[in-house]
């Protein structure tokens, strides 16, 4: 009988013993998750902060530069663009003439597939990229493109809301007297070359730059923080 109490000592001893070590292991496993939590925090405010950062370039390919063909440097360009939206860039954080290259290039194209109505009807008539193709023509110096773009733009301006939405709304093709009133062939007359203007305007841009694929695709990398899959 009297090793009753000394038993019951040394059960009490290690359960005690038993309990501190939980205790530290979940103290421990507790400190590890705060310091796993304050890495991904760390990491996100990092990835925050390239995000935030505006790509300062105006990144073309090296093959394109070197081109005969003045739409290859924008078309390099563009696919720089589209490539940086593909991984996730906002527009806000791509080099602003970067954009303004690219959409002149949109509304050239529209233009020349199928007229004036035919850019009014696929870009929606939107105000803001309206207003920056007016700055965009602009800024490259085509005079006699501008002159032309604010001229047809007054004809859509003074349609009427119904007869626009209607159009916007319907097809192109077919007869459509409303896209008919906005077209104007004058575009193909103008002695005013816009694809050379554009490609002039990024060939001569302070922060135009013309490296190799290979370079492109590591400048890019570094900026969206993550590797980019060649197609």
């Amino acid at each position: 009988m009297a090793k009753g109490p000394e038993k019951n000592t040394k059960n009490k001893a290690l359960h005690t013993k038993l309990l501190n070590r939980k205790k530290a292991k979940l103290r421990e496993e507790k400190e590890a998750q705060k310091l796993r939590l304050k890495a991904i925090v760390a990491k996100s405010n990092q990835n925050n902060d390239i995000e935030m950062e505006e790509f300062g370039r105006i990144l073309v390919s090296e093959t394109a530069n070197n081109s005969e063909n003045s739409q290859d440097v924008i078309h390099s360009n563009i696919s720089v663009i589209n490539l940086m939206r593909e991984e996730g860039v906002d527009d806000e954080f791509i080099h602003e003439d970067a954009l303004t290259s690219y959409y002149l290039d949109y509304y050239w194209s529209q233009y020349t597939q199928g007229n004036f109505a035919q850019f009014v009807h696929n870009s929606g008539w939107n105000k803001d990229l309206n207003e920056l193709i007016e700055e965009g023509l602009a800024l490259i110096g085509a005079e006699k493109h501008l002159e032309l773009f604010l001229e047809q733009s007054k004809k859509v301006r003074i349609t009427s809301n119904i007869k626009l939405d209607k159009f916007l709304k319907g097809k192109l093709d077919g007869a459509n007297p409303i896209r008919d009133s906005f077209n104007n062939n004058a575009f193909f007359e103008l002695e005013e070359n816009l694809v050379e203007l554009n490609a002039n305007f990024l060939k001569t841009h302070p922060d135009f730059e013309a490296l190799p694929v290979d370079d492109m695709f590591a400048v890019l990398e570094e900026f969206v923080g993550h590797e980019i899959k060649r197609a």
